[in-house]
C-alpha cells in the first residue's frame, strides 16, 4: 500500500505542474486569440481552411503589440497617441480608470521607475512575523507630511495567488532588503516557501531578528 501511495505522489508530481502549466497557457492563448475577431469573418481561417488554427491569434496579437511599438515611437504616432489621450481626459470614468492603469503600467513596464525593483521582508501580519514584500515606491506627498518617520509603500501578495495582496506605508528602518528577484520572489511566494532561489539555498534569513 505504501508502495502505491509513493508512485501515486511521484505521478501527482510530474502531472500537476505539466497540466497547470498548460491551462495557465491555454487561458492567455485563448484570450490572445480573440484578435481575430478584428479580421473580417470571409478571411478568418475558419471560413478559408474550414478549421480554426490555435495560436494564431496569438501572433496576430503579437505583431499588433510591435506594430504599435513602432508606430508610436515616432513623432507622429505619439500625436495620434496624445489626441487620443485627449479625447478619453473628457470622459469622467473612463480618465480615472484610463489614466490609473497608464501610470502603473507606465511604472512596471518602462524600466524608468522604482515599483516592484526591490524585495524586502517585513513585519506582517503581526509583530513576531515577517512576509516578503514589493516595495512600489515612496509614500505620497500628502500621506508622508502625515507620518513621523521614513516610510516605503510596499505590495504584500499573497499565497499561492501573488495577484491578490495588501498595500501598506511601513517604516523603511523595519524593513529588510532581500538579495533576490521579483521573478525569484514570486516563485518562492507561489510556492510557498518551498521553491527557494537557488543562489539562496543553504542560507538562512539572517538579519531579521
Amino acid at each position: 500500500m505504501k508502495q502505491i501511495k509513493k508512485y501515486f505522489i511521484t505521478g501527482l508530481l510530474i502531472w500537476v505542474p505539466l497540466v497547470i502549466t498548460a491551462w495557465v497557457l491555454s487561458i492567455v492563448i485563448n484570450t490572445m486569440d480573440q484578435s481575430m475577431r478584428v479580421i473580417p469573418a470571409h478571411l478568418r481561417p475558419q471560413a478559408l481552411f474550414g478549421f480554426d488554427i490555435p495560436g494564431l491569434g496569438t501572433i496576430l496579437t503579437l505583431l499588433i503589440i510591435l506594430a504599435t511599438g513602432l508606430v508610436t515611437a515616432n513623432i507622429l504616432g505619439q500625436q495620434v497617441v496624445k489626441f487620443w489621450e485627449g479625447v478619453l481626459s473628457r470622459i469622467p470614468v473612463v480618465k480615472s480608470i484610463y489614466y490609473s492603469v497608464k501610470q502603473v503600467s507606465d511604472t512596471l513596464f518602462s524600466g524608468t521607475g522604482d515599483a516592484f525593483r526591490q524585495v524586502l521582508l517585513v513585519r506582517y501580519p503581526h509583530a513576531g512575523a515577517w512576509s516578503i514584500a514589493f516595495q512600489t515606491g515612496d509614500p505620497a506627498k500628502e500621506v508622508s507630511s502625515k507620518l513621523d518617520d521614513d516610510h516605503v509603500a510596499v505590495f504584500i501578495p499573497t499565497a499561492p495567488s501573488p495577484v491578490n495582496g495588501f498595500f501598506f506605508f511601513v517604516k523603511r528602518s523595519e524593513t529588510v532588503v532581500l538579495d533576490m528577484t521579483v521573478d525569484e520572489a514570486l516563485k518562492y511566494i507561489v510556492s510557498m516557501g518551498v521553491v527557494a532561489p537557488i543562489h539562496l539555498l543553504g542560507d538562512n534569513a539572517g538579519g531579521a531578528d
